[in-house]
């Protein structure tokens, strides 16, 4: 008998992408099957895209592998994206002035359910 309320998670960090752009395509996946994210992940064609469907594969392995789940009955239970640590460099401008450039990394976290 499978126990209840189990959930398999994988996680990418310090991936060198912005966390407001990751979580556009984060929010289009809350809710919907593997098959079907995986699917909307493949036609869209930004870098966040595709670091979350690698991070949703890895899920998927994890689930099948260490929690004995079907991949065919997961479902996305939730994308988390977090902010991670900033490189932080700096530009000489005018007058001997430098100004910040804040290059911002995530945190990205996809967790599966069965249902």
């Amino acid at each position: 008998m499978k126990e209840l309320g189990i959930e398999a998670r994988a996680i990418a960090k310090y991936v060198r992408i912005s966390p407001l752009k990751v979580r556009r395509v984060a929010s289009l996946l809350k809710g919907k099957s593997v098959k079907e994210a995986e699917a909307l992940l493949g036609l869209l064609s930004t870098k966040a895209a595709a670091i979350i469907k690698n991070v949703l594969k890895s899920a998927v392995a994890n689930a099948t592998n260490n929690h004995n789940m079907n991949p065919d009955r997961l479902v996305v239970k939730n994308v988390i994206v977090d902010m991670g640590p900033s490189l932080k460099r700096f530009r000489p401008r005018a007058m001997g002035r430098a100004y910040r450039i804040r290059k911002p990394s995530s945190h990205i976290t996809v967790i599966l359910e069965e249902v």
